[in-house]
């Protein structure tokens, strides 16, 4: 069945409206019509399976819903990243992936060797939202990832808790081997210059560990998302 979003709110007695840009989306891409089935979720890991009984102009409803389980089960494992921000689509491939890999949330941080000033990132954040929300309804998630407001990194330092953080960087950390987590971590990656000294040096100071990859090179938003995926394979569901 297709799939719909609608926010909690939009939902009452065993109905649900979509809003103009999903009622778009399944009468005039999809082409979809009254009584045909379809499935929504709240984006807060609820699913729902209906049918249609309303297309108007600018909202339809979904009628006779019943709960269903989501065809990609949340993680037990509860990842936060917070990715240095990167120029164009590569970032946004990052969101991509990230919401395919379970990531609980997001937090796009500001290095001081990241190539795109806050004021930029700033304005990206809808755009990042959208993209989270398209992955969501592709990977059969029925909670979709959170995107904070762009960071400092001296800021996040401050709002994460460090007992279950971690920056990752190319160079000066222990082995991978070393790392024990319980439920949830929040993982620090960096620009594809590196961490500046000064970084390395104030996330210690914080209590964050400093892990290190050895054996290949790999560029920024690769490593954002191979990473993740190493995290998600050792401590959470993906086996």
């Amino acid at each position: 069945m297709r799939r719909f979003y609608s926010p909690r709110s939009n939902f009452a007695g065993g109905s649900c409206r979509l809003d103009e840009d999903e009622t778009r989306h399944l009468r005039d891409v999809l082409r979809l019509e009254v009584e045909e089935r379809v499935s929504v979720f709240d984006g807060e890991g609820s699913e729902f399976a209906g049918k249609i009984a309303e297309i108007e102009k600018r909202f339809s409803r979904i009628d006779s819903l019943e709960e269903t389980a989501a065809s990609s089960p949340e993680s037990p494992f509860e990842i936060t990243i917070a990715p240095t921000v990167l120029n164009g689509e590569r970032y946004d491939l990052i969101i991509q992936k990230a919401v395919e890999l379970g990531v609980t949330k997001l937090i796009p941080l500001h290095t001081s060797r990241c190539d795109v000033k806050a004021k930029d990132a700033a304005r990206r954040v809808e755009r990042w939202r959208r993209i989270a929300l398209e992955a969501t309804k592709q990977s059969g998630r029925a909670k979709i990832m959170e995107i904070a407001e762009p960071q400092d990194f001296t800021d996040a330092l401050n709002i994460i808790d460090a007992e279950t953080s971690v920056l990752f960087s190319e160079r000066d950390g222990t082995d991978l081997a070393t790392l024990t987590v319980g439920k949830k971590i929040t993982a620090f990656y960096g620009p594809k210059g590196g961490w500046d000294d000064s970084e390395l040096e104030l996330a210690r100071s914080s209590g964050v560990s400093v892990i290190t990859l050895g054996g290949r090179v790999l560029r920024a938003e690769t490593a954002s998302i191979a990473i993740t995926a190493i995290l998600q394979h050792r401590f959470g569901d993906l086996k």
